[in-house]
Parts: C-alpha cells; structure tokens; sequence
C-alpha cells in the first residue's frame, strides 16, 4: 500500500515518528491514525516534511475516497 502526503507527496518511511497528547511516539500509519498508549483516533495527520494537516485516510492512496465509501454504503442501507 502506498501512503503519501495529500498536499506534498512526501512519502513517510518505517522510522517516521508523530506524537501523540499523550507524549507517545509511534508510526501513525502502523495503527490507522490509532495511538498504542491512549487509544486516541487521530483523523487528521499533520505532515513531517510540509507541516500541513491531512484527513488521515487520505494519506493512503490505494484507498476510495471517504466519500465513495459513504456513497456505497447509502446506496447498500
């Protein structure tokens, strides 16, 4: 899977590490945005090469938009 920043394509290695409130380091993309200590969902994921922030699910680019997702599953209901 490729993960990439929305903004800048700058793409995090395996020793890529954000922070948490918490004060725990971690790779986000190894837990889904999901910090190992807390257990807090971060949505959005701040880029460590341009400093913008980004939806989380959008770094991941071999996945459907969110929206095409809740259009699947309106149309599924």
């Amino acid at each position: 899977m490729r993960i990439a920043c929305p903004q800048c394509e700058w793409e995090p290695t395996a020793s890529a590490r954000w922070t948490c409130r918490c004060g725990h380091a971690w790779n986000t993309f190894d837990t889904g945005g999901k910090c190992p200590k807390c257990q807090t969902v971060w949505r959005d994921t701040q880029c460590l090469a341009c400093t913008r922030w980004s939806k989380h699910h959008d770094w991941y680019r071999d996945l459907p938009p969110v929206d095409a997702l809740l259009e699947e599953t309106e149309a599924a209901a």
